[in-house]
């Protein structure tokens, strides 16, 4: 059974306090939780479904002001999913193909600013694609058994983990492609139709409960990458070692 928002809030008063910025609805913060963080989302969207403390607001000016009034001592670490669309290798090949030219907010170059003036080890996550990302790890939901693929950078800033070797995909991500329907053993979590995946799909697929709104559930990470991370990033914070 899910532990409620209360139950899972409560049992934070003696780990490390992680800010995870663009929070969405979670997914990247349950990993971490699970690896020992207590955390602080911050969201420019209300997201009463966040399990842990939660603050609306833009992100970028809620670390500015952190950093400004000297909270950021608080907190361990940071975790980032700036929006990812100019980034996004799906996004771009779409809109390329449809000659729609549309841009995207890129926050990447002020937010990593902010990060390093921080001081503190942090994660800036995107998608596998073109977003001015400096790689240090690429996570696959077939590492982790999950019915997704979901590939993900992470950008690690002021600390390192060594990448994990990536296992072959099991076949085909389910769903219709040039009309034609392939089934394989992976749901498409985004988007609606088409064969993708339905809100129970997803669920299952990633190892999030705690949500029910598609949107939320399309933009999450899998909790189980951010655990594997998490890992990593609390032993470096405990001993300033890395984790073998």
């Amino acid at each position: 059974m899910t532990q409620t928002t209360d139950t899972l809030r409560a049992h934070t008063s003696d780990r490390p306090l992680l800010l995870d910025l663009f929070c969405c609805a979670g997914g990247a913060a349950m990993g971490y939780y699970r690896a020992g963080f207590a955390v602080d989302g911050v969201d420019i969207a209300a997201r009463p479904r966040y399990p842990f403390t939660f603050r609306q607001g833009d992100a970028l000016t809620v670390l500015a002001d952190l950093i400004a009034s000297g909270e950021i001592n608080a907190y361990s670490a940071i975790h980032t999913s700036p929006p990812c669309q100019a980034g996004c290798a799906l996004t771009v090949g779409t809109n390329q193909a449809k000659g729609w030219g549309r841009s995207h907010i890129q926050l990447i170059p002020e937010l990593r600013t902010l990060l390093d003036a921080t001081g503190l080890p942090y994660v800036i996550e995107q998608p596998n694609g073109k977003a001015p990302v400096r790689r240090s790890l690429v996570l696959c939901g077939e590492m982790f058994g999950l019915g997704v693929i979901r590939h993900r950078n992470f950008e690690l800033g002021g600390w390192t983990a060594t990448q994990p070797a990536h296992r072959p995909h099991r076949g085909r991500v389910r769903g219709w492609r040039h009309g034609q329907y392939h089934d394989g053993p992976y749901v498409a979590a985004y988007g609606a139709g088409g064969g993708k995946a339905t809100i129970g799909e997803m669920q299952a697929a990633m190892g999030i409960d705690w949500t029910d709104v598609r949107e939320e559930l399309t933009e999450a990470i899998p909790p189980a990458y951010t655990q594997w991370i998490g890992r990593a990033l609390l032993d470096h914070v405990r001993t300033g070692q890395v984790a073998a």
